[in-house]
């Protein structure tokens, strides 16, 4: 029998929601932070095995029912030479666009993402057939943000919008660029073996939703639609797109993640009936005691019990100080739970 969340994005009926979180290979895991004492996230993310055995922990320490690819969304950055590396400060790249920028200074060298494709390969042959693997890539819009930060910027998303406001027609063919790079990049994923595949808009709010949805929108779909070819299922992640989820239908994605700043039963009333939704508990939830944990959890059994297509998730990643104690309470609460369904 297929994974429940496999069965779940397809449309079949389950006795339960599947659960998942984002950010869960790593960050809280005490079986991760030993790790990294050992090896750099450069290092994790480079070797086959290591990335393998990062990916699979949250299988093994939190009983979630789906890994998600090791990995980072400024891949697609350093292959179109940007440099990135990973510092305990944070990411940082060696060539940072800025405000004289333009796409013909980027050239994407594919070579620079095979090392995830046979991290992909390894986890197929390291894990179990019931485990479905998400692989992910960044959304066009966050990357592009991303692209202007400097060592020891904070104000590189400032900039950055600036250059889409008064470079457009720049902007656009560096947008089309990520876009490129992204579609062959999911392409290969899906060929090395991902069930599922993730877009993470993590920035989409940082423009009115209606310039997203005329701009930014039309290269997100393609890249969720390389996805759809290879016959793997989509998520889309468009975080704090607000109302502007609305425009979210079928021809986007299969299923939407929504963040916590919208209820997930509003979520559900404004998303195209024909699509999933995904989400959306706040991460800080997990500061409180288990008490208040289950008085949020049990707020959900109606909507639980009422829609098959939802699969739990956060409504962003992990904060890195969470217990993850807490968090495997909470996925075996849900497996426990009866959803009456």
């Amino acid at each position: 029998m297929e994974s429940i969340l496999l069965r779940t994005i397809k449309g079949e009926k389950t006795s339960r929601p599947p659960v998942w979180f984002m950010r869960q290979a790593g960050r809280i895991l005490p079986n991760y932070m030993k790790l990294k004492e050992s090896y750099t996230f450069h290092e994790l993310m480079n070797d086959k095995d290591l990335a393998s055995k990062v990916t699979l922990l949250p299988i093994s320490d939190l009983s979630v029912d789906a890994a998600i690819l090791f990995s980072d969304i400024l891949v697609i950055p350093h292959a179109l030479g940007l440099g990135v590396e990973f510092k305990k400060t944070g990411p940082v790249f060696n060539s940072p666009l800025n405000i004289g920028s333009k796409a013909a200074d980027l050239n994407f060298d594919s070579k620079k993402l095979e090392y995830i494709y046979n991290n992909i390969k390894q986890i197929n042959l390291d894990k179990d057939e019931q485990t479905p693997l998400i692989g992910f890539c960044g959304g066009p819009l966050t990357v592009f943000l991303f692209m202007f930060k400097h060592e020891g910027s904070k104000d590189h998303m400032k900039k950055a919008i600036r250059f889409l406001y008064e470079n457009r027609s720049e902007s656009k063919m560096i947008l089309e660029l990520i876009t490129q790079s992204s579609i062959e990049y999911v392409e290969n994923q899906c060929k090395s073996g991902i069930d599922v595949f993730q877009l993470f808009e993590t920035y989409c709010g940082s423009i009115p939703y209606q310039l997203y949805n005329k701009l930014i929108l039309p290269y997100s779909k393609r890249i969720l639609d390389a996805a759809r070819r290879n016959n793997c299922p989509t998520i889309f992640f468009p975080k704090d797109i607000g109302n502007g989820v609305s425009i979210i239908n079928k021809t986007v994605c299969d299923f939407v993640s929504v963040d916590w700043h919208t209820s997930i039963e509003h979520a559900r009333n404004m998303i195209d009936d024909e699509i999933g939704i995904q989400g959306n508990m706040d991460p800080r939830i997990f500061y409180q005691d288990y008490d208040e944990i289950e008085d949020y959890l049990n707020s959900l059994s109606t909507f639980g019990s009422q829609n098959q297509n939802w699969i739990f998730n956060l409504g962003h990643g992990f904060l890195p100080d969470i217990d993850h104690k807490k968090v495997k309470f909470v996925v075996n609460w849900i497996k426990d739970k009866d959803w009456n369904r």
